[in-house]
């Protein structure tokens, strides 16, 4: 435990998978076509709050959705890459934009598309409920499923390490 708490001290910034991590992974299909998400509201909470802090922050998916690019912006995510076939190319956008390197990033997947960063990044991270794969390759698992905190988990292990969790801004929405 004391590696991942030396790792999470040092983390610079987030990057996170959307579905099976900020969902739990079912979506509603309307009969527009469109397809609605379930996020959880103490994730948003934690997000914001990372942001406010100016934590350079990204959400990397392979899906698209406006639903899910708007969620985003309303809770300050800068770096929103939705509809990426191959996650790596708005990984390496994202460390030049903000002068990091892998070893800055905390990344939380969920399965086999995000396997390539979670091997490169300086902390990899899954909810309790990820693939095999994933869960074998990772420095932390939190103990809680996608869509159900696992977020939240991770960004608030991570700011209260690093002394920024309570804050004036903690009491803000």
């Amino acid at each position: 435990m004391e590696l991942i708490h030396t790792k999470l001290k040092h983390a610079k910034a987030f990057i996170f998978d959307v579905d099976g991590v900020m969902t739990d992974g079912s979506v509603i299909g309307t009969e527009e076509g469109n397809f609605l998400r379930n996020f959880n509201i103490k994730d948003g909470y934690a997000i914001q709050h990372a942001t406010k802090l100016n934590y350079p922050m990204a959400i990397i998916s392979g899906g698209s959705s406006n639903g899910v690019n708007k969620r985003f912006e309303m809770l300050g995510v800068k770096d929103i890459y939705t509809g990426q076939k191959h996650k790596q190319a708005a990984f390496e956008a994202f460390l030049t934009k903000y002068n990091l390197t892998p070893e800055d990033v905390i990344y939380m997947g969920d399965d086999l598309p995000d396997y390539p960063l979670l091997k490169i990044v300086g902390v990899a991270c899954c909810p309790a409920d990820a693939a095999i794969d994933i869960l074998e390759i990772c420095h932390y698992v939190s103990p809680f499923k996608g869509g159900h905190g696992c977020v939240r988990d991770i960004i608030e292990k991570t700011l209260k390490l690093q002394e920024k969790w309570w804050v004036e801004e903690s009491f803000m929405w």
